[in-house]
């Protein structure tokens, strides 16, 4: 689990189909959050939840696989390129941002971005299966970077965020062409709930299934639970 802020950017050194091996530079706090970093530790690189494998004087190296550099901005990474790095939530620390898993949800293109008085505000195109989640006023992680959802299109297909002159300055933001790619993850929150609503409606729910047990009655009560509807989640404070 992540904040969506970044500790650090980062340089690729080598990167093979199993392997990314990145050296620590200058960010908000350069290595320092990494000083107690451990073999099969997580670090979220570029918003990619990575395994460190290897600890090194500079950096480290992390696994990786085909399947996460298919789906992620990795397969587009060089030597040299520079990374958002932010090393695992600890019990205890700060939550500045907003809960970030580090599992991609697909990959955005940035559109245009536009150095306004007091921030950078950036357009992101992203397809269909992330645009579901996006809503106005929602969290989004780009990057790994935290951010709000300034605007959006009806679908979510194309939404706008607003980036202060520190993170765009600390980040690899400010090294993103347009038309590049960005990996972007939508808050988690929305996926739940869609869960729910799915269920609610009787898709995949154990209603459907007859041959489905009752736990419930293994411990002397049955599943009463309310179905998940807009009119529940209104009542219940959602919106």
């Amino acid at each position: 689990m992540f904040t969506g802020l970044i500790q650090s950017l980062g340089t690729v050194d080598a990167i093979d189909p199993h392997h990314l091996t990145i050296s620590w530079s200058s960010g908000l706090h350069s290595a320092a959050a990494f000083r107690d970093v451990a073999l099969g530790d997580s670090i979220a690189v570029d918003g990619i939840c990575l395994t460190v494998t290897q600890i090194l004087s500079q950096g480290f190296t992390a696994a990786v696989s085909p399947e996460t550099l298919k789906r992620t901005t990795l397969g587009y990474l060089a030597p040299r390129s520079i990374v958002n790095l932010e090393a695992s939530l600890r019990v205890g620390s700060k939550l500045g941002g907003h809960f970030v898993t580090g599992h991609i949800d697909g990959i955005g293109h940035l559109q245009s971005s536009v150095q306004t008085e007091n921030a950078w505000d950036l357009t992101i195109d992203v397809p269909e299966a992330i645009a579901r989640y996006i809503v106005q006023k929602g969290s989004v992680a780009i990057n790994g970077i935290s951010l709000t959802v300034a605007n959006c299109s009806p679908t979510g297909a194309r939404f706008s965020v607003a980036v202060i002159p520190l993170t765009y300055s600390e980040t690899n933001l400010q090294f993103l062409p347009l038309r590049g790619p960005v990996n972007v993850e939508a808050d988690v929150l929305g996926k739940y709930v869609e869960k729910f609503l799915s269920h609610g409606s009787g898709q995949g729910s154990r209603a459907a299934d007859a041959n489905s047990p009752d736990i419930g009655l293994s411990n002397g009560y049955s599943d009463t639970s309310e179905v998940i509807t807009p009119t529940f989640l209104a009542d219940h404070g959602y919106g």
